[in-house]
């Protein structure tokens, strides 16, 4: 097995279990009123970013041309959850052993995806400002908007 295929399997894996732990996580409210309030999504945050993670890693096992602007994007909606979390903005509902496995899998993700490692398309300048302004977006959408 190629290098490409073992990391995206290893990434896969980690995001699928981030991704069932955060579901378990999900309260899911009885009646139809708490369905309407804020609190109720903000709980999809951190399965949001697992998601990214799940997605990213199986375009990057299929070697897929969006592989990097999809590693991209998951890096920085990782990192901007603890670092909005630190300034104050929002009260991060990642919990600690989450972060810390997001926030390494970010960095890498990062890595890969600027390296161009696995010579997929390349990141442009143009996606990875936009990688950067939708990792914001859904920071704020589910923390604090």
């Amino acid at each position: 097995m190629n290098k490409r295929k073992a990391i995206s399997l290893l990434l896969l894996l980690i995001g699928t279990a981030l991704s069932i732990a955060f579901l378990l996580n999900i309260d899911f409210p009885q009646g139809i009123e708490p369905y309407f309030k804020r609190a109720y999504y903000n709980q999809f945050g951190p399965l949001a970013i697992s998601i990214e993670l799940v997605i990213a890693s199986y375009y990057l096992f299929k070697g897929d041309k969006k592989t990097n602007f999809a590693l991209a994007l998951f890096g920085f909606t990782a990192l901007l959850d603890p670092f909005f979390d630190q300034i104050g903005l929002f009260d991060s509902l990642v919990p600690l052993y989450g972060t810390i496995i997001l926030v390494i899998c970010g960095l890498i993700g990062l890595w890969l995806a600027f390296s161009n490692t696995f010579k997929l398309k390349r990141l442009s300048r143009l996606a990875a400002f936009f990688s950067v302004i939708l990792g914001i977006f859904i920071e704020l959408f589910f923390n604090y908007l």
